[in-house]
């Protein structure tokens, strides 16, 4: 199994249990909250008002500077490369959601910023080049220094360098996971409603009673086990 093979299983395998809970409102009253307009939020998914308003706010600022996440792009790109059918981290839009990340978790900021000074400061030391310039074998054999840590040792413990490739690689895989290519590429559908095929034999058989044919035929035609049910534009059950 690659790398991107087992990245993909491991977020399948938490996918289930991040499902998000809704809140107790009224579904009208929420929606009306979700979609209320807001100048300068031009995005399409459902938040609060309050939520809607620090996104505006944060965006409205700057913390990385043009060589920063020209950097953070590359560094990106080789944690996660595009394969042959779908696009790399950069492609994903991942620089722009580190960057949404640090101005929303300040407490990341001293991390990411020292990082990539480390990163440039290591690069001109032993290649004479900033990262973002070096050849990609000599930009690996940097990373293949901080990218493997001592498990027996603390995170907060660790040099900062480890702890900024550490926090990049998470947030990289979480940047690029959570855009519309990294979906795609997990093959993540949410949620698909099927067909029921009514309650189990064996728990039917437990409690002494079993479905009369007559209905059985008409509404659970064990058949069609595992087809995806589909409805028609006024709701009606299709197949």
């Amino acid at each position: 199994m690659d790398r991107r093979n087992s990245i993909k299983s491991i977020i399948l395998g938490s996918v289930a249990g991040g499902l998000a809970v809704h809140g107790c409102k009224p579904e009208a009253e929420a929606k009306a909250e979700q979609t209320k307009a807001l100048p300068g939020y031009n995005y399409k998914y459902g938040r609060t008002p309050k939520e809607k308003g620090l996104i505006v706010e944060l965006e409205k600022e700057q913390f990385f500077n043009e060589h920063e996440l020209e950097t953070i792009a590359v560094l990106g790109d080789l944690i996660l490369p595009a394969n042959e059918e779908f696009g790399s981290a950069s492609d994903a839009g991942v620089p722009d959601f580190i960057e949404f990340m640090a101005k929303d978790i300040p407490e990341m900021q001293t991390t990411l910023r020292g990082g990539l000074m480390w990163l440039d400061h290591s690069s001109n030391t032993e290649f004479g080049a900033e990262f973002k310039s070096a050849p990609e074998e000599q930009q690996k054999q940097l990373l293949d220094a901080i990218a493997y840590p001592d498990i027996k040792v603390p995170e907060a413990e660790r040099p900062l360098e480890i702890q900024f490739f550490s926090l990049m690689r998470n947030l990289t895989i979480t940047g690029y996971y959570t855009s519309k290519i990294g979906i795609q590429d997990l093959g993540y559908k949410g949620n698909t409603p099927t067909v029921w095929d009514g309650v189990p034999e064996d728990v039917l058989k437990q409690h002494g009673v079993a479905y009369e044919e007559e209905w059985l035929a008409k509404c659970v035609d064990q058949s069609k086990r595992g087809i995806l049910a589909e409805w028609d534009s006024d709701g009606n059950l299709l197949t």
